[in-house]
Parts: structure tokens; sequence; C-alpha cells
């Protein structure tokens, strides 16, 4: 019992968190295709196993399930329906110290935090399940705030490279894919959101029925955003591979078609 408290109770240490940052922030300013930084090993391993013991199964929770032509995956957002030891380190990943990481390694300053998980939150794909390359949404409605991190953590022992979901990071021409990172456990990828940020795993998972592929989702936000990444907000931006066509969804389909009000009335009806 005092072991699980102990993991429940987890707490991100900034002397230890400062002087690493400063040695990661050339490497996400100078990243390529676009900046980002992967970090091996950051938490201690019996954090994450607290997590993945608790980690619901499909058919624990009310996972938002995703099964269209862009995507195949689950997402919860709720944390009621989350463990004490995940819901304690979604919580740091909102607190002051990890946001002072963030903004040392990144640049960004005044990031603020999603409470809500709009998104994010715990995210898995079984096998056959992808997501196909895109930049994520720019502007979060809500509380109006413009999208600029998001950060992941992989949760998967043992992943053989054979199952595929690698995260992989295109060039603004969708030429080439020129970072292929693997979804391993203990691994965080940080990295930037612009409209040109396009990153997915687009090919359909082939790892064993029983497993899949867990990970933990953080976006973060500023009021405002440099003059030369501003665009109109947009939802999430689908591309196609050399070669590849990619189907527009339902949703993209009726921003094409349908006036702005009729949208805003048919989504306020649903809510």
């Amino acid at each position: 019992m005092a072991n699980a408290i102990e993991q429940a109770t987890f707490s991100f240490d900034s002397a230890a968190l400062e002087p690493f940052a400063d040695r990661m922030q050339p490497t996400f300013a100078t990243a390529k295709p676009f900046s980002h930084v992967v970090v091996d090993g950051l938490f201690p391993a019996e954090v994450l196993d607290a997590v993945l013991a608790e980690f619901p199964e499909p058919e624990q929770a009310p996972w938002q399930s995703f099964d269209q032509a862009t995507e195949v995956k689950l997402a919860l957002a709720d944390t009621t329906k989350m463990g004490p030891a995940t819901r304690n380190l979604l919580a740091e990943f909102n607190g002051q110290v990890f946001i002072d990481f963030l903004e040392r390694v990144t640049g960004i300053t005044g990031l603020i935090p999603d409470p809500h998980y709009s998104g994010g939150g715990l995210h898995q794909i079984r096998r056959g399940g992808y997501l196909k390359v895109h930049a994520d949404f720019n502007r979060l409605k809500r509380l109006q705030l413009d999208r600029r991190l998001n950060v992941l953590v992989y949760l998967n022992k043992d992943w053989d490279e054979s199952y595929g979901g690698c995260l992989e990071l295109w060039n603004k021409d969708m030429s080439a894919a020129e970072q292929t990172i693997m979804p391993i456990f203990n691994r965080l990828v940080v990295f930037a959101t612009t409209s040109t940020a396009y990153h997915g795993h687009p090919e359909p998972l082939t790892c064993p029925p029983e497993r899949a592929r867990r990970s933990m989702a953080l976006y973060y936000y500023t009021n405002g955003r440099p003059e030369e990444e501003v665009l109109e907000a947009h939802s999430t931006l689908f591309r196609s591979r050399p070669g590849e066509k990619v189907r527009p969804s339902k949703r993209d389909t009726l921003r094409r078609w349908v006036p702005p009000p009729i949208l805003d009335w048919l989504h306020a009806r649903k809510r």
C-alpha cells in the first residue's frame, strides 16, 4: 500500500530538470523537419509501471472511438475514469515544475496547460489501427488559446519494430519522413505545434492482438503566437504521403460545404 501511495504522489524535481532542459534546448531549436526533442528514461520506471497497471482496456472505460479513413484509435480524456497514479502524473504535467521545464527546453514562454485534456489524456491503438499524417488543430476554442506544443509519453514495453506504430515527422512539402521515432516505454517526445508540423503513424499496426500502442498525450497553449505562424483557426489537417490518397473525414467535408453559421448551430445542438 505504501508503495502505491508513493507512486500516486510522484512529483517532478526542478533541480534535476533545469540542467537537463538546458542541455536539450539546442537540440530542440535545431531539430529537423521541425523543432522537437526525444528523451528516454526521464521518469522512474515504477511511476509509469503504476500507470500501465491501471491503464483501462477498451471495455473498461468510455473511450472515444475514432474509426475512419484518417484515423483508427481510442482516446480517453475523462480523468474520473482513470486510476490515481495516472491522474497524479497528468496533474504533474500541468504543474509549475514541468511547465517551467518545457519553457526552458523550447524557449516558448507563457505556456498554459489544458485542464480538460482536450484531444489528449490517454491514447491507445489496437492491431490494425493507425493515424494518418497530419498537422494538429491550432486553436483551442474552449479556452480561446493557440496550440504550441505536443508532449507524448510512450508506455510500450518490449515493443518490436516489426509491430509498426513509429511516430513519423514529415517535412513541409510532404516529400519525406525525416524522423522516425519508435514508441518505446519511458520515451518522451516534445514537438512544436504549427500548421506544417506534419506527423503521424500512417501504417496499420501489426502488433499481436493482445497488444496495443499506448501513450499519454499533453498539449500546451499560449495567448497568441508568433506573427509568422498566425493562420485562421483550423481543425486537424490531414495530408497524403507520396502515392497515397487520404479521404477527407466527415468533419472536413462538412467544413468545406456547410456554411459556418449552420455548423455552429449543429455543434450547439449536439452539445
